[in-house]
Formats: C-alpha cells, structure tokens, sequence
C-alpha cells in the first residue's frame, strides 16, 4: 500500500502575492506534501513573490503554464524557484507520476493532436507508477467546465479517457472552482485561487 500523498492545487493568481501568500500559509497549515499550480500564475504586471511564499516555506511546487503566463517569465520563475514547470517534463514522486501540459504565451486554444500527443508520451515515462496526476490550465472538452461557455479541449479530454489517470486537474475557467466530477475512473477537479485539498 503507498502512502497517500497530500497535496494543494491552486491556480489562476493573476499576479497576486497576497493570494500566493494565503496559499503558501493554507499548504503549511494542511501540512502538505506538494503544491500543484495550473496556470495563470502571472498578471498583466506583476510577476515577483509569486512563487516565493511556497519556497520559503520549504514547499515542493510543480506547475504548467496558463495563458497569462509567458514563456520567458515560466522559465526565469522555475530556475529561479526550482519549482519544475510539468507542462515541460513530467516528473516523479517515488510511485507517484505528475505530467501535464500548459498553454503558454496567450494560448486560449491548444493545438488538439499535438496536445493529445504529447501528453501521451509523458504519460508512457511514468505509465508504470502506482498514481498519476495529469495537470492542464485549459480544463479538458465535456467536462462541467464548459458552463462557462468556453469550449474544453478534446485533446485534453482524449488523454483523461485513453490514459486514465488517477486525477486530472485544471483552472482557468474561475467561476468552476470546487467542481469535481469523473471521466472513467479518473477525478477531475477544477480548481483556483483559493486553492483546494486533494490526498491521492
């Protein structure tokens, strides 16, 4: 039996370092053992402190990128943090594998078969793994997500049903935080700014 591996998902700060700071104070308190952002970490200005609240307090964090997130700002906040940015590289926690995609640089669409692709051959480094957590910051087609009006990606949506992850999380579409639902047997849980609590 592994042990359950707790953790924080937030996303969507939009440059604020008072939400990170809640956060980073949320994780502490709940005593997590990983902290998982989907995105929108950045604002139209500010991008200091945002991820700096979690390090000083000893956290682990992972991301993928949102649209508000540049490229350039993505990768000078993961070296400067060491904070690994899984819309890049998937990564692992003894038997537990975290892989996603992100959508960099003001993408509100994801090119579908590539997406679809690479994610598929993330999930192939880590397939092996006990769990596996797939993160994207554009939450994923026919999810409840779409009440928004805004359509989910089928890409994102395809890996959910053919890799079947144990968790698949998302933000971006604000007003769907706290939604939580199934796709097969996986949990998808659409999360934001005030960050919620997973064990996996």
């Amino acid at each position: 039996m592994v042990k359950k591996t707790k953790i924080l998902a937030a996303g969507d700060f939009h440059g604020s370092s008072s939400i990170a700071k809640k956060l980073a104070e949320k994780a502490e308190k709940e005593k997590v053992d990983l902290v998982i952002i989907a995105g929108d970490i950045t604002g139209p200005t500010k991008t200091d402190n945002l991820l700096k609240p979690f390090i000083d307090k000893k956290q682990k964090v992972i991301f993928v990128p949102g649209n508000w997130d540049s490229s350039e700002v993505t990768e000078f906040l993961s070296k400067l943090y060491g904070a690994k940015n899984v819309g890049e590289h998937y990564v692992k926690y003894g038997e537990l594998g975290i892989f996603g995609i992100g959508s960099p640089d003001w993408q509100l669409k994801l090119n579908e078969k590539k997406a679809f692709s690479k994610l598929k051959k993330e999930f192939e480094k880590i397939k092996n793994l006990e769990k596996k957590i797939m993160v994207s910051h554009i939450h994923a087609a026919k999810t409840q997500a779409e009440f928004s009006g805004i359509p989910g990606s089928t890409g994102v949506r395809k890996a959910i049903e053919q890799l079947k992850p144990d968790l698949f999380i998302a933000a971006h579409i604000h007003e769907a935080e706290g939604m939580e639902e199934k796709i097969g047997k996986t949990k998808v849980v659409n999360v934001g700014r005030r960050g919620t609590i997973i064990e996996i």
